[in-house]
């Protein structure tokens, strides 16, 4: 059952793909923002996953971090999510992501439940108007 205090954690090790150079927000070759910003939704996204009712997800409707320290390829980060609140199919998480060296970035994600095939749908509708012009 989802509750608050419920806590999640991932893990990756930082590869060129990761890199701000690679992904295209900046021009260095440290873990990039947008990376980070994946880790923390993926954390967070896992940690609840096996509590949903079968053929539920969650997708992401807000995201506040910061990103306080740069990490270098080939350094091991880890993320920690933690769920505040649960509210109906409204879920928060607060966030935290170190390297060996410490926190490296935090913020609060939110997520909302959703039936995954009807969510789907709906996206595919709206990308099937666009193709038959509306």
């Amino acid at each position: 059952m989802l509750h608050a205090g419920l806590e999640g954690e991932g893990r990756l090790t930082v590869t060129e793909n990761d890199t701000a150079a690679s992904v295209g927000s900046g021009s260095l070759r440290v873990f990039a923002t947008p990376a980070m910003a994946a880790l923390m939704e993926k954390t967070a996204l896992d940690s609840v996953a096996p509590f949903l009712e079968e053929g539920a997800t969650t997708v992401g409707t807000a995201l506040d971090i910061r990103h306080i320290a740069a990490t270098p390829v080939g350094m091991a980060v880890t993320c920690r999510s933690t769920l505040t609140a649960v509210e109906n199919r409204r879920l928060v998480f607060s966030l935290s992501v170190s390297d060996e060296y410490g926190l490296i970035g935090e913020g609060t994600h939110e997520r909302f439940i959703v039936e995954a095939a009807k969510f789907q749908r709906k996206a595919e509708t709206k990308a099937d108007r666009e193709r038959n012009g509306k």
